[in-house]
C-alpha cells in the first residue's frame, strides 16, 4: 500500500496526462479523477440512471455502436456549464461518489508513492488531503493553443473552461513543487526524474 500520496492537478491543456504517463514509467501508480468519473456513470451505473431522470434519453450516446447508450459527456457539459442550478444538481451527485473512488484507489495502491491526478485539485480543496503538491504550470496562452489543437473546439469555450477554473496563480499558491510544461517534452523528462527521485526518499520517510 501507498502510504504516500502526491496531489497533481493543472489547468486545461497544462499537460498533466504527459506528466503522469512519465511518472507511470517508473512504476508509480497513477489514480485520475477523469477516469473515476467516467467510470462511475457508466451503463448500468446509479448516476447515469439519475442523469437519465433528470434529462431525458437526450444525453445518451445513439451511435449503434459501442458507445451507443453511454453517456455523451459533450451534451452534458453544454446543459450544464452556464447553468448553476443543475450544475449543483450534478456535482452533488458525482463528486462525493468519485472522492469515494479515488481515496479507496490511493489506499489500494502498491508503489512506493501514487499519483492523485485532479483537475479540480485547488477547487475542491482535496490537496489538503495529500502529502505533498504538484502543479503543472503552463502560461495562459499556451494552454488556449495546446486544448485548441487537441479539442478541435471553439476559442471562447476554451477561454469560458478556463475562467470556470482556478487561477494560475490559484493553483502555484498550493504548490509544493512545480513542473514547468512551457517548454518540450524532453524538459518535462527531467524534472519528472528529479521529483521522482524526491518522493521516493519522502515516502520512504514516512513509513
Amino acid at each position: 500500500m501507498s502510504n504516500y500520496v502526491v496531489g497533481i492537478s493543472g489547468g486545461i491543456g497544462s499537460g498533466k496526462t504527459t506528466v503522469t504517463d512519465l511518472f507511470a514509467k517508473y512504476g508509480i501508480e497513477v489514480i485520475d479523477a477523469d477516469v473515476i468519473a467516467r467510470e462511475v456513470v457508466e451503463p448500468g451505473s446509479p448516476a447515469l440512471k439519475a442523469i437519465v431522470h433528470k434529462f431525458g434519453q437526450f444525453v445518451l450516446n445513439e451511435s449503434g455502436g459501442s458507445s451507443s447508450g453511454t453517456l455523451d459527456r459533450a451534451k452534458l457539459r453544454n446543459l450544464v456549464f452556464n447553468n448553476i442550478e443543475t450544475k449543483n444538481w450534478l456535482n452533488q451527485l458525482l463528486h462525493p461518489a468519485i472522492r469515494q473512488q479515488m481515496l479507496l484507489q490511493t489506499k489500494q495502491a502498491k508503489s512506493a508513492y501514487c499519483l492523485l491526478s485532479v483537475p479540480l485539485l485547488v477547487e475542491s480543496k482535496l490537496y489538503e488531503q495529500v502529502d505533498r503538491v504538484v502543479i503543472v504550470d503552463v502560461d495562459e496562452q499556451t494552454q488556449l493553443q495546446r486544448t485548441l489543437l487537441r479539442d478541435k473546439t471553439n476559442e471562447q469555450q476554451i477561454l469560458a473552461i478556463m475562467r470556470a477554473q482556478a487561477t494560475r496563480q490559484q493553483r502555484l499558491a498550493v504548490a509544493d513543487d512545480i513542473i514547468d510544461n512551457n517548454g518540450q517534452v524532453n524538459d518535462l523528462a527531467t524534472q519528472v526524474a528529479q521529483l521522482h527521485k524526491r518522493y521516493l526518499q519522502m515516502a520512504k520517510q514516512k513509513e
